[in-house]
């Protein structure tokens, strides 16, 4: 007690009680500490956000809306080849940053939750990774690598999303997330859709990094709206995918929101379809409710009439445009279905100097001008319109035998969903299916090259193998929800 007494009266403008100056010296010591503490927290916390439900939720859904709405650029662009059938530039869009923030929280969940996510087993498609490996290995063989590294990286990137749809969406509710999405984003494609049917004018809307599609025909009087998918037939293809799985909702239990949803999409889905005047994407959705009524009548021993009650529907949105319809289908349509064979072909002829490898992912384009006859010298000059052959001509042998494995996997995993007789699942199921069946119908008759339809194909892909999994996979069915909690 005598030094504290001396150390008070010292002059040295101490605290006259002791213990302030130990508490004092103490929180000096403190701040450095916590401001590193503080530091550390704001770099870590954009990191910590992307392990929340809500914001891998926003992520997904930006992939899901970026679909159809394809908000991106392409660097590196080159007009001239766009205009022979290649993919110009190399893609970069809203859903490739959101698909890096989503492997980014799948990885740190990973991390966090090392023991009890170890033991679940990890889905890849083994066709979907060999048809990778191939593009990749066509890059060595292509004329212009820059080309195939820009197909290459696109299909890296759907690779991707499929991988984590089909490995992190566990739940009913998360499926219904998704598919919730694509159902806004739909709706929102088919308005703008019949807006520019009103105004035709192309261009940028509202100076957002999309561009919107029109395609005036003048032999028929109208115009083929592609929105801001694309070319009009590519929209056409993403609207006969996306009008099979809304059928399919209005033969599940939801609620009615979801059911009044589903009706608007297809009204508005429908008109839109017509727009594009495809007549790809209008035989693909023929085929498509076709076989979805077969196998819902035959498997469920159900009446047809609901399905028929759609067809009607459908037809009443066909009347008002009856004549033009009628046109497309029956009228001259100056060679435009003739003048595919000589690029058949032309394809074939590709393919047989170049059997093993191809001439390089979209690579087409560029070497077609070696293999032109002289039919070519007034005729239509463009990438062959037929996806199978045109993948064969740039891939390979191999490059088709695995897109063709993929896609008839595809269909098997729809197949064992719809019998797992779910009240939801399997009427879903069967719309992906009956879609992806129409598709491929489809895909004989055009290219499909670029961002939109390859993603949605390989979204939905993904979605049946989750959804078959939530149904045979016990560890699945008891694994908590990762996107959405309720809906």
């Amino acid at each position: 007690m005598q030094v504290l007494g001396n150390d008070q009266t010292a002059g040295t403008g101490g605290s006259a009680y002791p213990h302030d100056n130990v508490e004092f010296r103490s929180a000096s010591r403190r701040l450095p500490s916590l401001s590193a503490n503080s530091l550390i927290v704001a770099l870590l916390s954009p990191f910590l956000a992307l392990t929340r439900v809500s914001v891998q939720k926003i992520l997904l859904a930006v992939i899901i809306l970026d679909i159809p709405l394809q908000f991106g650029t392409h660097l590196f662009y080159d007009e001239k080849l766009e205009d022979f059938g290649a993919m110009g530039g190399l893609s970069i869009s809203a859903a490739t940053i959101a698909l890096a923030g989503l492997y980014f929280s799948w990885f740190i969940r990973r991390l966090a939750n090392r023991k009890s996510e170890g033991r679940r087993p990890f889905h890849i498609s083994r066709p979907l990774l060999l048809y990778l490996a191939i593009i990749a290995m066509s890059v060595f063989v292509a004329q212009d690598t820059s080309l195939a590294v820009f197909e290459t990286c696109l299909f890296l990137e759907s690779f991707l999303l499929y991988v984590y749809v089909a490995n992190c969406i566990r739940t009913r509710q998360e499926v219904l997330f998704a598919v919730s999405v694509l159902l806004a984003g739909g709706l929102v494609e088919a308005l703008v859709m019949i807006i520019l049917s009103f105004t035709g004018v192309p261009g940028t809307i509202w100076g957002l990094p999309t561009h919107i599609h029109i395609e005036a025909v003048e032999r028929g009087g109208f115009m083929r709206i592609g929105g801001t998918i694309g070319s009009a037939n590519t929209a056409a293809g993403y609207f006969s995918i996306l009008l099979s799985a809304v059928v399919s909702l209005l033969f599940t239990k939801l609620g009615w929101s979801y059911k009044l949803l589903a009706g608007a999409v297809l009204g508005f889905g429908g008109i839109a379809l017509i727009l594009t005047f495809s007549r790809g994407g209008w035989i693909a959705l023929v085929v498509s409710m076709i076989l979805f009524g077969l196998f819902l009548g035959r498997q469920r021993g159900l009446s047809l009439r609901a399905p028929i009650a759609v067809m009607v529907i459908l037809a009443l949105l066909y009347l008002p445009f009856g004549s033009l319809i009628s046109a497309r289908f029956l009228g001259d349509d100056k060679g435009s279905a003739e003048s595919r064979i000589p690029l058949m072909n032309l394809a074939f002829r590709i393919f047989e100097d170049n059997p093993i490898l191809g001439v390089g992912a979209n690579n087409f384009s560029v070497v077609m001008g070696r293999y032109l006859t002289p039919e070519f010298r007034h005729g239509f000059l463009y990438a062959v319109h037929d996806k199978y052959l045109l993948v064969l001509s740039e891939t390979g042998i191999g490059g088709l035998f695995a897109f063709l494995a993929f896609l008839f996997a595809a269909l098997r995993r729809g197949w064992q969903c719809w019998n797992l007789h779910d009240n939801f699942l399997s009427p879903l199921a069967l719309g992906f299916m009956v879609g992806i069946a129409g598709h491929m119908v489809h895909m004989n008759v055009d290219v499909f090259r670029g961002r939109p339809i390859q993603q949605l194909l390989w979204l939905v892909a993904a979605l049946l193998v989750a959804m078959h999994r939530m149904g045979t996979e016990p560890s699945v069915l008891a694994a908590p929800s990762r996107v959405a909690r309720d809906l």
